[in-house]
């Protein structure tokens, strides 16, 4: 259900507004009876699992784990 308030009613009604919004209303915001705002409800993110994007890496060779010579420390700055 949509329902069309001015701005002085959305203020003074605001937490029975939002309430009808988590109900799943919608709530236009008119000023002057012009609408200029929806009040909607926000959409859950939804959860990402870890290593979901995996496919996109591909394979990491064991050598990229092995430890650093002192040149590769050098050169990044840790000696």
């Amino acid at each position: 259900m949509t329902t069309t308030v001015n701005i002085h009613d959305a203020k003074t009604q605001l937490s029975r507004l939002i309430a009808g919004v988590e109900k799943g209303d919608e709530v236009i915001i008119a000023r002057a009876g012009k609408p200029v705002a929806r009040l909607v409800p926000v959409e859950a993110k939804p959860r990402r699992e870890f290593g979901s994007m995996k496919h996109l890496i591909g394979d990491i060779p064991d050598e990229a784990f092995a430890p650093m010579t002192n040149e590769e420390l050098k050169e990044w700055g840790f000696l």
